[in-house]
């Protein structure tokens, strides 16, 4: 017999995601006004003796890849760790549903406890504000325009410092606002 779809499921996938908390994930960043992109990022991986891929489900715009986990089974458990391993260039971040929920039934292990031991960071039921406001890895295109924004904001004998530089940061943020 072929398993019931919930209601928040059929909600979900109606609106183009894959399950109910992704979709309520999606509202939340939409209501903060952040212009996330759904599944777009996609990595490669190898698990020992074959290639695979992993689509994850929000790419922010500062760079921060959050994966959404209703369930953290012991194939995504591992599955993440091979990804960590083979891309540590990659801030992917977890949101779960619960993060006091067990690994397993029976241990004294939650997902949060895996996190911490693995140093993933993570939080629960919705993308932390600070994460949206992190200043993380800009883009090409970002830092292209950042360098054009601090030469045209440079005074004439203004010295190109780290520390002019810097200061810049803020302002370049609030003229993109």
């Amino acid at each position: 017999m072929a398993r019931k779809i919930s209601k928040a499921r059929a909600n979900a996938i109606k609106h183009g995601y894959r399950s109910g908390f992704e979709h309520k994930v999606a509202d939340q960043l939409t209501e903060a006004n952040v212009k996330y992109e759904y599944e777009k990022t996609v990595i490669d991986y190898i698990k020992p003796q074959t290639n695979h891929t992993y689509t994850i489900d929000f790419t922010l715009p500062n760079g921060i890849l959050v994966e959404t986990k209703g369930r953290w089974v012991l194939e995504d458990r591992k599955k993440h760790m091979l990804i960590k391993q083979q891309h540590p260039d990659l801030d992917i971040r977890m949101v779960f549903q619960n993060s006091n929920g067990k690994i397993r039934k029976g241990s004294k292990t939650t997902y949060a406890d895996w996190c911490d031991r693995y140093e993933f960071k993570y939080a629960t039921k919705e993308v932390p504000n600070d994460w949206i406001n992190e200043i993380t890895k800009i883009s090409k295109l970002a830092k292209e325009k950042f360098i054009e924004f601090v030469l045209m904001n440079r005074k004439d004998n203004t010295q190109l410092t780290e520390e002019f530089v810097f200061n810049q940061l803020p302002i370049f943020i609030n003229y993109l606002a």
